[in-house]
């Protein structure tokens, strides 16, 4: 795995997705107030880990990113901004910190950020079906993310973190509601470039397997960071999760235990990028450089 792979591609496409988000929302509404709480929080910064997997698989398999990919492929922000603001919301994690700003209900007001993320929903159905791809390729991709982040996908999984705060999850129960809540988009998001540069099912299949492994794993380093990092490392409160009694890794394992899960959870990725490149006859150097996102 080579990191300086991963920085340079993040440094060709990370202002480009910034870019094109600040310019695609610039009238996403004819409410003032509305768009400017959308655009706070989209364009508030983040790594941009999402439509980034997206344009890599688009690499990796020598599509050609156009502005449609580009449209398609970005609309998954969207809906991650969305589930962030509501994530964040009183009723919810009460988060008052989020990317080292204030969220968005203590900027604008806890009814403004309830609509702000209802707008952003279904926009980002908007820009997969507004993108001049393909029909096939466009049902596909809305039926992905619909069911990412749906009632069997990452809402599933913030239902069950909400009602699972104070119980105790065993592993397999902690697994299912991350694979849920983090993993699904994760999934979606390798998937979205799957199905926008039709890739054969055989070699879909263990690229799933990879993203599943890498959302786990995503997961897991996510706990690990919120027990022995600062907020200002972070940018957003620490030590939450175990102040609320929700149940992450090292709360279940012990941050030794967290820390061999994760790297379980890194092999298991590994291997299925192998098999995928067995399958492929390409090089997968790109995507398996973003397993070196968890070596800092």
């Amino acid at each position: 795995m080579n990191k300086q792979v991963l920085t340079d591609f993040e440094a060709k496409w990370r202002p480009r997705i910034n870019a094109y988000l600040d310019e695609q929302l610039l009238d996403c509404s004819n409410q003032p107030t509305l768009t400017a709480a959308m655009r706070y929080s989209v364009l508030a910064g983040g790594k941009r880990l999402r439509p980034l997997l997206t344009l890599a698989v688009l690499t990796t398999f020598d599509q050609p990113i156009t502005p449609a990919n580009m449209q398609a492929s970005t609309a998954v922000e969207l809906m991650h901004t969305y589930s962030l603001i509501h994530d964040d919301l009183p009723a919810m994690d009460n988060d008052r910190l989020r990317r080292g700003e204030p969220t968005n209900h203590v900027k604008f007001g806890e009814d403004v950020a309830i609509l702000a993320g209802d707008a952003l929903q279904p926009l980002s159905f908007e820009w997969i079906a507004a993108s001049a791809l393909s029909a096939d390729v466009i049902s596909q991709q809305t039926l992905a993310l619909a069911q990412a982040s749906g009632p069997q996908g990452m809402v599933a999984g913030q239902i069950a973190d909400v009602l699972g705060a104070g119980k105790h999850l065993e592993l397999p129960e902690l697994k299912q509601l991350h694979r849920e809540k983090t993993g699904a988009l994760i999934h979606y998001a390798v998937q979205a470039g799957l199905i926008q540069a039709q890739v054969e099912p055989t070699v879909q299949e263990p690229l799933l397997q990879f993203a599943d492994a890498f959302g786990l794993a995503f997961q897991i380093y996510d706990d690990i960071l919120d027990v022995t990092s600062t907020a200002a490392e972070m940018g957003k409160a620490t030590h939450k999760d175990a102040d609320e009694h929700k149940n992450t890794y090292p709360g279940l394992l012990g941050l030794a235990g967290a820390q061999s899960a994760l790297k379980a959870a890194l092999e298991t990725a590994q291997t299925a990028l192998q098999q995928a490149a067995n399958a492929s006859g390409r090089d997968l150097e790109l995507l398996a450089a973003f397993l070196t996102y968890f070596t800092d």
